[in-house]
């Protein structure tokens, strides 16, 4: 694909690919455009889902060229609804699209992924376009992003299915040679809320 992408042609691929939804997990944690490791990464999320219930989430992903998969699960509490808590899982692909030049200043992504809510609520599929850039001050450099995602979501019961939209922002910090801290925060339906992560990448 070619470096240099009209800003019509490149809209287009925004609406189609994802103005909209939820995360694969169901969980406020969104990609940037690009993979920070080179083999691969593992870490831990903490989540308030929908800015109220609070999930904590493991994850490992590994990569090929500029494709990698990403594999997470965890645990979303419901508190003050007597309910209790539910089992999330879920998996991601991303694969790098874009590159910022002259005439786009900004790094894509295409992201898609699956998930479960205990089996019964399905995000079948999801898929998203990240769009962002690495900024590098003296000191400090992290990765600004925007993730507008589409999503699908199946439920078992009396619920509708329905087609879900979310908006996800993002800022990936590198901390150390090895050690990332990812922030990101979501808004609409599935998405909505905060997400923080820990990621040792190699």
């Amino acid at each position: 694909m070619s470096k240099r992408i009209p800003l019509a042609a490149l809209a287009a691929l925004v609406l189609t690919a994802g103005v909209a939804a939820a995360q694969a997990s169901f969980t406020p944690s969104f990609n940037a455009p690009y993979r920070a490791f080179e083999r691969h990464e593992f870490g831990a999320t903490g989540a308030w889902v929908g800015f109220d219930n609070v999930g904590i989430e493991g994850q490992f992903r590994f990569g090929y060229k500029k494709f990698d998969i990403g594999i997470k699960g965890g645990y979303i509490d419901n508190p003050g609804t007597g309910a209790g808590g539910s089992f999330v899982l879920g998996g991601e692909g991303r694969m790098r699209l874009l590159e910022h030049s002259e005439s786009f200043p900004l790094d894509g992504a295409f992201v898609a992924g699956i998930g479960t809510v205990e089996f019964d609520a399905w995000m079948v599929p999801m898929a998203g376009l990240s769009l962002g850039r690495r900024v590098d001050l003296e000191g400090v450099s992290f990765v600004a992003y925007a993730q507008p995602t589409l999503g699908f979501v199946v439920v078992d019961g009396p619920a509708d299915d329905d087609l879900r939209f979310g908006l996800g922002f993002g800022a990936d910090f590198k901390v150390g040679s090895s050690l990332d801290l990812r922030t990101s925060i979501g808004f609409f339906d599935v998405g909505e809320g905060l997400a923080v992560s820990l990621v040792w990448v190699r």
